[in-house]
């Protein structure tokens, strides 16, 4: 572009105006930066196109206008008039959210005019990126109405002439808006009413794909999408601990959409994959008396024997078997995505489990049923989601250790000596060292367990559990001790050697050895005899209370 360019636009016509710009979007469609354009052309471009967009033409004109200004805002600076208060709202009136004061009225209202779809669209996607490459943009977008017009237009979305892509790029520009402007959340969640609205949009759509008995369309899937995004936005920062009644129907409201959002099916297997990661991001979020809403009562007709695997203390687990598969085919991520992936599904299950006594006994039951035969193998070993988890407990991830530790912890009810038994003390010891219980004993976390148990030790764990070794939680036969035929010298000789061999590892910072203090963490020690004074003994490997 040059200044025979700014001529064309300026007294072009139309047909000439979009024959360059028509040449010019297709030449630079996977451009990001116009470092061949001048910042004085490049103003006086957009400021023609502004005084285009003005007049009355025909819709291909206009939405080649908005393409090229698209195209301009993807830079993050030289945004120019773009990002002024009138250029802003330019866009916002053909993106049909202008917004209107009242007048008499205490409150501001909004009038959405709609015009051409394509202008509409192009429109927002230019709100979109200047709001996302711009702090000026941000904070004008959020005072100037642009918010109460996207809420304004929700209402109108059960409306099928309203084209997908206004929608999804309302929802976008939502999403942007309270991820980057932490003030708009209140006004979307209080002033506006926009969680209600957004809800019933979800709930509007599970309830469309019902009727036509078949599963969300991919258009679908994207736009309750970006709604959790959003809602996740407005959720991150509530006090689960501190809302009030009408708050906390909100959300119970919402539990049970996320409930139905699990339990929906789609046309692609990606996108089943994408709305139950945005749901279980959602789900940490939720206060903890709301997951009973995950459960849904079983009535005496759903009881039959096709139903025998999806109930448990009359309760419908549909919902929470969906987020134990989805942990499992998670951990089948490669290694350099486990932390991404693994993450936010074992937060949400740490949540729900520390939370609901019923969620917790059933994933228990699923993850670390009664131990038989499987006792004759390291935990770790193996195909289920017990081995697997357990090989999670060493990962190199800190976050994915930690949490699939707590996890397991939660299972067993914090207690340590049901956590040596199903992991073994080598694999807990990050945990028990972390939480000072290396002494043994139950944690005092914030899990509100029963005293109560209904299975105990299995007959074939019971008869190998004398010879399971607790550090390794595998059945190991009785070996001859090697120091058996050694006389007291050998024995001491070969003591003083092992002593000699650590001491140097320590001096030379390879390792550090350390005792247990009294409050069961790990404390180092000065030299490496102090570890044979006041051992406490290991925790009891075996724990008959399995609830």
């Amino acid at each position: 572009m040059d200044a025979s360019t700014v001529q064309i636009l300026r007294n072009g016509t139309e047909n000439e105006i979009i024959k360059v710009l028509e040449k010019w979007t297709q030449k630079n469609a996977q451009t990001f930066a116009f470092s061949d354009i001048s910042d004085d052309i490049k103003e006086r471009v957009t400021e023609s196109l502004f005084t285009l967009l003005s007049k009355k033409a025909s819709s291909t004109c206009h939405c080649l206008c908005l393409q090229t200004l698209r195209l301009f805002s993807r830079e993050k600076t030289r945004l120019g008039s773009m990002i002024t208060d009138n250029g802003l709202v330019h866009f916002m009136r053909l993106a049909g959210l202008e917004h209107y004061a009242r007048q008499g009225d205490s409150e501001n209202g909004v009038t959405i005019q709609l015009g051409d779809s394509d202008v509409t669209i192009e429109a927002q996607k230019c709100l979109c990126n200047l709001i996302f490459n711009s702090v000026q943009a941000q904070a004008a977008c959020s005072k100037n109405g642009c918010v109460e017009g996207i809420v304004q237009r929700l209402k109108t979305y059960k409306d099928p002439e309203l084209k997908f892509d206004i929608k999804f790029f309302d929802m976008r520009l939502l999403f942007l808006l309270t991820a980057l402007c932490a003030d708009t959340r209140p006004k979307i969640r209080f002033e506006l009413h926009g969680f209600t609205y957004l809800i019933e949009v979800i709930d509007l759509i599970l309830r469309d794909a019902e009727t036509r008995e078949e599963g969300l369309t991919d258009q679908e899937v994207d736009l309750c999408s970006e709604i959790l995004k959003i809602l996740f936005n407005l959720t991150v920062t509530v006090d689960r601990n501190n809302l009030d009644e009408e708050e906390e129907a909100h959300m119970m409201r919402l539990v049970c959409v996320l409930r139905d959002l699990l339990l929906c099916t789609t046309a692609t297997k990606d996108k089943r994959e994408e709305i139950l990661s945005h749901t279980v991001n959602l789900l940490i979020n939720m206060p903890r008396d709301c997951y009973e809403e995950l459960l849904a009562p079983m009535s005496e007709g759903d009881l039959g024997i096709e139903n025998k695997e999806v109930e448990y203390d009359g309760k419908n687990m549909e919902a929470v078997i969906v987020l134990l598969n989805f942990l499992y085919e998670r951990l089948d991520r490669p290694t350099k995505s486990l932390k991404e992936s693994l993450t936010p599904i074992l937060h949400c299950l740490c949540e729900t489990c520390r939370a609901n006594r019923s969620i917790r006994k059933f994933c228990r039951a699923k993850v670390l049923p009664p131990l038989k035969d499987e006792v004759k193998q390291l935990p770790e070993e193996g195909s289920t989601l017990r081995n697997r988890l357990c090989k999670l407990l060493t990962s190199p991830i800190l976050e994915v250790k930690e949490l699939a530790a707590d996890f397991l912890f939660v299972l067993c009810k914090e207690s340590v000596n049901r956590m040596v038994k199903y992991t073994g003390y080598g694999n807990s010891a990050g945990l028990l060292a972390n939480r000072g219980l290396m002494l043994g004993g139950q944690s005092q976390g914030q899990g509100d367990y029963s005293s109560d148990s209904e299975d105990s030790d299995t007959e074939e764990y019971t008869n190998l559990a004398e010879q399971v070794n607790p550090v390794t939680g595998r059945y190991e036969q009785e070996k001859t001790k090697p120091w058996e035929c050694m006389s007291d010298e050998q024995k001491e000789y070969e003591a003083m050697k092992l002593v000699q061999a650590m001491d140097k590892l320590s001096r030379e910072g390879i390792i550090q050895p350390s005792t247990l203090g009294e409050d069961g963490k790990p404390k180092p020690v000065s030299h490496i005899l102090e570890l044979v004074e006041n051992q406490p003994n290991l925790p009891p490997s075996t724990d008959n209370t399995d609830d």
